[in-house]
């Protein structure tokens, strides 16, 4: 289940709305701290830009390159300690739609492990020592020590997928 937050918009889209909800400043601050860890060889000095933009990173915290953090609301995102974020991976912890925009803390869990090229989005939580198979779509809660993949996703039992 996703825990989101709405606040409707009239008229345009919600996209066109962005400033009323967030100080254009702030997002080119945390755009140019987060494409920078982008690039960034160093894991502690990913840590620490990410950190910079408000997001809770926990210790030994490994985010691969070009992994891609919301610009918008990074103070919404929580990574715990000695998760891995797979290479260009996209975290995300709002969405513009039509009639509304949506915001929601998005949680990866203790030891846990989110695969290459997968999407995160807002409002989830990855539990403790889960596993997000690369190029999936997290649009729901993964459990606690489970296995997923895909795009719509499927949840494993852990067992089953390492058994075959």
């Amino acid at each position: 289940m996703r825990r989101l937050q709405a606040f409707r918009v009239s008229g345009k889209n919600s996209l066109n709305h962005w400033t009323r909800f967030r100080n254009p400043l702030r997002v080119a601050y945390n755009f140019a701290v987060i494409s920078l860890s982008r690039y960034a060889p160093s894991l502690a000095l990913k840590r620490l830009l990410l950190r910079m933009t408000g997001m809770k990173v926990g210790k030994d915290a490994a985010v691969g390159l070009m992994a891609m953090f919301d610009v918008f609301y990074p103070e919404l995102i929580e990574l715990g300690e000695n998760c891995i974020i797979g290479y260009n991976a996209a975290v995300l912890a709002h969405e513009f739609l039509k009639d509304e925009l949506r915001t929601g803390k998005t949680i990866i869990g203790k030891d846990a492990m989110v695969g290459a090229n997968t999407t995160v989005l807002a409002g989830v939580e990855i539990g403790e020592g889960a596993v997000v198979s690369a190029a999936s779509l997290v649009d729901a809660d993964v459990p606690a020590g489970s296995f997923v993949k895909g795009n719509p996703m499927q949840v494993l039992k852990r067992a089953e997928y390492f058994n075959k």
